[in-house]
């Protein structure tokens, strides 16, 4: 321990959800205090709950809480911290925001500023690594790019975590998709300035996790594969990236060394790399704690985040880090709907229960109960297996989701299980291609809804007509239930149910909340919840459905005219296409930008036709179903 720098007593984590409450956790194992921020909707959330002291940042939006610099800065003061750990996202990589914390004589958790000033724009970093010998794709100049040069990847010099991008595979789409991505990037940064360079079709992401103290030891932590990525955010991760040869991982870590002795790093941070033909080029240092860093933690057997406090605390590390063993993956549980273009969803989280046995870790920022609202990132949860072997931790972890209990907002449960268990996947032959060659198929309806109804139906027959051994003896009259697009019919009599839809199926027992299956001679139980909300969660042993009562929810679509655009989620109009009445539009042009959950979503026209109704405007924040425009289909001749 630096007597320059005495151990750290209280600590303000600059950030909510998940990390905060990861960071909590290290926290009151190591003796320190802890001090929670958030916004009003965050008043009551899990890391406010586990935090010994919590600051309210008035309002909602990031802009207005979370972003705030001088307000968290005033928080920690307030509250009596004497550190701030920044987490990911947010301010994390704000060069300023360090320097106003250490100005105010707190502890910076985190990287000097310089060295996130230095890594801070994608184009000033490329041309430090340059300079340092670390291996880059070529730039290329979006105003004299050629059919040669194609595809392209347009990315926000400012950003991360998947804003500001977009892959340009036509020349007649460059200027267009270059302006969106501009308009993305100042929206969500402050900085529009976007760059381009080739976009390699089957690379794989591949990064190296390295940790500095101030004493001039610089550890890589391995490799970590983050090839499955929607909306290019990331997915799913592992430890070590499966197939490299010794060779190219050593290019890898001197690389990853060379970028953090560059700036003059200390603390944790993470080199990333596009990895293709055996050869590995720069694409950023990310000068934080990453989400996927548990994947670390499992295979070398650290504690990260008990790292970072260490180091900020100017203690020095070892001259060599831990030898590794096994193999962890971890997977992202997102409220998302994958088969609706990853649309966010809201709402009270009825259940959240992850079994979590030994070689399984669940980092969650929500509970039972918690309400997953519009404003910030759609994560609930990640989920960690570590074992031996690769084909070990990834059946370890799709069996832990599978037998999860999520009841509330749609996810992306399934998504995970099924990418998991694919065989791209399974032989490491995945590449960040992977949801764009295989999204359909993964998305596509699971097998054996139609008995996951017929359960939902019977348990709702049993809860209303009294226990199993209760009912008359005489036949009752045929009753009809639907859930989604799926009709079941039953009847019950002399203790027993008849199910008329379905007559290859036998209720072997029946309860509110239990009902057991026999289908082909083999019985399967279905535990069955109804929330208060509507929708009807069945759980199997190895998936989960959830159903919608016809009868009380009908798609706002059935109630509007031809050609209504309507929002496919919450959230908050950040543009509108500069058209007026009576513009004719084309066929999928889009017309309405949201924002949810830090996602942009294009709403687009269904059909060519005339824009004849325009209901809102940037900045208003809309429901799910909301009406937004209506085009009028042009007549076909």
């Amino acid at each position: 321990m630096d007597p320059m720098n005495p151990l750290i007593s209280s600590l303000l984590v600059a950030n909510r959800g998940e990390i905060a409450c990861r960071v909590f956790r290290t926290c009151r194992e190591l003796g320190i205090s802890t001090v929670a921020v958030h916004s009003d909707p965050d008043a009551g959330a899990l890391h406010v709950r586990e935090a010994d002291a919590a600051v309210r940042l008035p309002g909602a939006a990031p802009a207005d809480t979370y972003l705030r610099a001088d307000l968290v800065v005033a928080a920690a003061l307030a509250a009596g911290a004497d550190a701030v750990h920044p987490g990911y996202g947010f301010l994390s990589e704000n060069a300023d925001f360090a320097r106003a914390v250490l100005d105010a004589g707190l502890v910076w958790v985190g990287p000097p500023p310089k060295a996130i000033e230095a890594m801070a724009s994608k184009t000033r970093a490329k041309e430090l690594m340059a300079a340092a010998g670390v291996p880059l794709l070529a730039p290329v100049d979006p105003a004299a790019a050629t059919e040669a040069d194609l595809p392209l990847l347009l990315k926000a010099a400012a950003g991360g975590g998947g804003r500001g991008m977009r892959v340009v595979r036509e020349m007649a789409d460059l200027d267009g998709e270059l302006a969106a991505a501009q308009a993305e990037a100042r929206a969500a940064f402050g900085d529009g300035e976007v760059f381009a360079e080739p976009y390699l079709e089957r690379g794989r992401h591949v990064e190296v996790q390295v940790l500095a103290d101030a004493h001039g030891t610089v550890w890589t932590l391995g490799t970590r594969d983050c090839s499955l990525q929607r909306r290019h955010q990331k997915v799913i991760e592992e430890a070590p990236a499966p197939g490299l040869d010794e060779g190219l991982r050593a290019v890898l870590d001197e690389a990853a060394v060379a970028a953090a002795r560059a700036v003059g790093y200390t603390g944790a941070g993470t080199v990333e790399f596009l990895v293709a033909g055996g050869k590995a080029y720069f694409l950023e240092m990310n000068t934080r704690l990453q989400v996927e860093h548990p994947v670390t933690e499992a295979v070398f057997g650290i504690d990260l985040v008990a790292l970072q406090l260490a180091c900020a605390e100017g203690a020095a590390l070892p001259p060599a880090p831990p030898a590794p063993g096994g193999h962890a993956v971890e997977a992202r549980l997102y409220a998302e709907d994958p088969a609706r273009d990853f649309a966010p969803g809201t709402g009270v989280l009825h259940r959240l229960q992850i079994p979590a046995p030994d070689g399984i870790r669940v980092d969650a920022g929500y509970a039972d109960g918690d309400t997953v609202t519009v404003h910030y990132d759609a994560l609930l949860a990640k989920v960690v297996a570590h074992a031996p072997t690769r084909a070990e931790a990834v059946r370890r972890l799709a069996a832990a989701l599978e037998r999860a209990r999520v009841h509330g907002p749609v996810t992306n449960r399934e998504l995970l299980v099924r990418s998991l268990r694919h065989p791209e996947f399974a032989a490491g032959a995945m590449d960040t291609g992977f949801y764009g060659r295989h999204l359909d198929g993964l998305t596509a309806p699971a097998p054996g809804e139609e008995y996951a109804a017929v359960a939902a139906a019977l348990a709702a027959a049993s809860s209303r007509t009294g226990r199993f051994g209760a009912f008359r003896n005489l036949p009752s009259q045929p009753q009809t239930a639907r859930y989604g697009d799926h009709e079941v019919r039953y009847r019950h009599t002399r203790g027993d149910f008849t199910v008329d839809s379905h007559p290859e199926v036998r209720a072997v027992a029946v309860a509110p909340e239990l009902v057991r299956l026999e289908v082909g001679g083999v019985t399967r139980p279905y535990r069955v919840t109804e929330a208060a909300d509507g929708p009807v969660q069945v759980d199997t042993a190895t998936t989960a459905y959830r159903l919608t009562p016809r009868p009380r929810f009908t798609d706002p679509a059935e109630r509007t005219v031809p050609g209504s655009l309507l929002a496919p989620m919450p959230g908050t109009v950040t543009r509108v296409a500069e058209l007026a009445l009576g513009d004719r539009v084309a066929a999928g042009q889009p017309l309405v930008w949201l924002e949810a959950m830090k996602m942009e979503h294009r709403v687009t026209a269904p059909a060519s036709g005339t824009l004849t109704a325009l209901h809102t405007a940037p900045g208003r924040q809309v429901e799910v179903g909301a009406l937004l425009a209506v085009v009028q289909e042009e007549a076909q001749p």
